[in-house]
Order: C-alpha cells, then structure tokens, then sequence
C-alpha cells in the first residue's frame, strides 16, 4: 500500500532568515547579494583557525551576541556583534596581510557574513567551520570577555 506525501510539490524555504537579513539591512545590501551558505573554499577549519590566531598570524572576530559572549570566547578574540556590523564596520581589518576569521556558534551566522562582507570588498576574510559550539565541545580554553 503506497503512501502519498502530505507536504506540497513546492513548498517555501524554512531556514532562518532573521539573522541573514537583520545582516542584511544592516550593511546596506539587498537581500539577493547574500548567499545564505558560502562556498567551501571560504571556510578554515577549527584547528588551522586556533593555531593561527594562537600564532598570531590571523584575526579571529568572534560575531555571536554579548549573552552568548558572555558564555566564553576564544582568547585573544575580536568581540563583533553581528548586529553591530553596520555600525562597526571599520573595526574589520582591511589589510591583507593577515586573514580574518569570522567565527559564530555554528558557522550559519559566519558565513552568511561572509558572503555580505565579500560584497563590501573583504576578500581576505573566511568563516571558521563548526563555530565555537564545536570549540567548547573539543574542550579548548574560553576566557570571559
């Protein structure tokens, strides 16, 4: 006995567009100039980002809210709310000479920054692969902003 589906043929994109498009609006951009995922070849994985920033070889801007700071950071992290991006955009380092890491709690937020940021002409930045979810799981050190 077959079963047919309840869901419709098509149906509306569920992810969450808040944070994208609070993003969004607060750098100016349209809604169309951002991709919600960002190509693979834009991410750093958890240890290359923890082993520059500990080097001193990149910058890591930490972009999750201050309640979520509050929880922890990563050692010798920027503290960049994303809803403060707008505002504070001439915080993100424009030199190339070293990379800029953005990390979130997952990486949905960061790379969705991203791509806004790469809009902008920040070609330099990356997003950090598992966000500081995995960081805290991994067990390595937070320190209280």
């Amino acid at each position: 006995m077959s079963r047919t589906s309840p869901l419709p043929t098509t149906h509306p994109v569920t992810f969450t567009r808040r944070s994208l498009s609070l993003l969004v609006f607060s750098l100016g951009l349209s809604l169309a100039a951002c991709s919600p995922q960002a190509a693979v070849t834009d991410a750093v994985t958890l240890d290359f980002a923890r082993a520059e920033l500990e080097a001193g070889r990149a910058i890591l801007i930490d972009i999750r809210e201050p309640n979520e700071h509050a929880t922890g950071v990563a050692k010798g992290a920027q503290l960049l709310p994303m809803r403060q991006l707008g505002a504070r955009l001439s915080e993100i380092p424009t030199a190339t000479d070293k990379p800029v890491l953005l990390i979130c709690n997952t990486q949905n937020r960061s790379s969705s920054t991203l791509s806004a940021l790469r809009e902008r002409g920040y070609a330099h930045v990356r997003y950090v692969q598992g966000g500081m979810s995995e960081w805290v799981r991994r067990g390595w050190p937070v320190v209280r902003p």
